[in-house]
């Protein structure tokens, strides 16, 4: 069975089970905050939020939730292949600069910093 099937179960990384862990401690009156935070790094304001995080939230409190949403800025990704065909197809040895002002002018508005990360993955530049 799938986490995603089990609603008692929160997929975590290993850096939040790591927080989770100190922060526990620091909830059970093992560890100070003071000591919490030097071990994870943060603030003991940070430790403090934590704590009220997990006691009103649980364990969910803890877990970025960045990595279950897409991107805000995220391309379209039909566009994203279109321009990657596009630039395969005839501007294979225009830089990203020039070819995202070609793009544009074709109606894919592409910035060149995107192109410079979508071209190896593509496969168009090593």
């Amino acid at each position: 069975m799938t986490t995603d099937m089990q609603p008692d179960r929160v997929a975590m990384s290993q850096r939040e089970r790591d927080v989770l862990k100190v922060v526990q401690r620091v909830l059970d009156g093992k560890r100070t905050p003071a000591e919490a935070a030097r071990l994870l790094g943060r603030s003991e304001r940070q430790v403090r939020r934590l704590q009220r995080q997990l006691e009103t939230r649980g364990d969910a409190a803890l877990v970025h939730g960045l990595p279950r949403r897409p991107l805000n800025h995220r391309a379209d990704r039909d566009v994203r292949r279109a321009a990657v065909r596009a630039y395969r197809q005839s501007y294979r040895d225009f830089g990203p600069t020039l070819a995202g002002e070609t793009l544009a002018a074709d109606g894919l508005a592409v910035g060149p910093e995107t192109l410079r990360r979508w071209r190896p993955a593509a496969g168009l530049w090593e």
